[in-house]
């Protein structure tokens, strides 16, 4: 049975690679990186995102001054329409992906709210 059940996420996989919505994901990822100034936006502020998400896992204070350079970022993303493109994309993508976990969880929401 389980084979059964891993065979059939592979093909989920499969899938999920192939649907437009990953292609045109792909399409604007590739889009940021081929341009060596929006790349640079974007990685800093995707790392931006990454410390201050792994502050506050760690309890600790996010200071104003990161605060500031954070909207300064976000104002380089917002402006800067090949990354604005790319999070579309990725919104776009994150909502297949949630209709996806919605369905391949329905059978445990079942039997705990039964």
């Amino acid at each position: 049975m389980a084979t059964n059940i891993l065979d059939s996420a592979k093909v989920l996989e499969q899938t999920i690679r192939e649907s437009a919505e990953f292609i045109h994901l792909k399409q604007q990822y590739d889009n940021v990186y081929a341009d060596e100034a929006t790349k640079k936006i974007f990685d800093d502020f995707r790392n931006m995102q990454l410390n201050l998400q792994t502050k506050q896992m760690q309890g600790e204070q996010i200071t104003q001054e990161e605060v500031m350079q954070a909207q300064q970022q976000v104002m380089a993303v917002q402006q800067n329409e090949k990354i604005a493109a790319l999070l579309e994309a990725e919104q776009q993508m994150s909502n297949v992906i949630q209709q996806i976990n919605k369905i391949v969880m329905k059978p445990l929401e079942e039997l705990y709210n039964d």
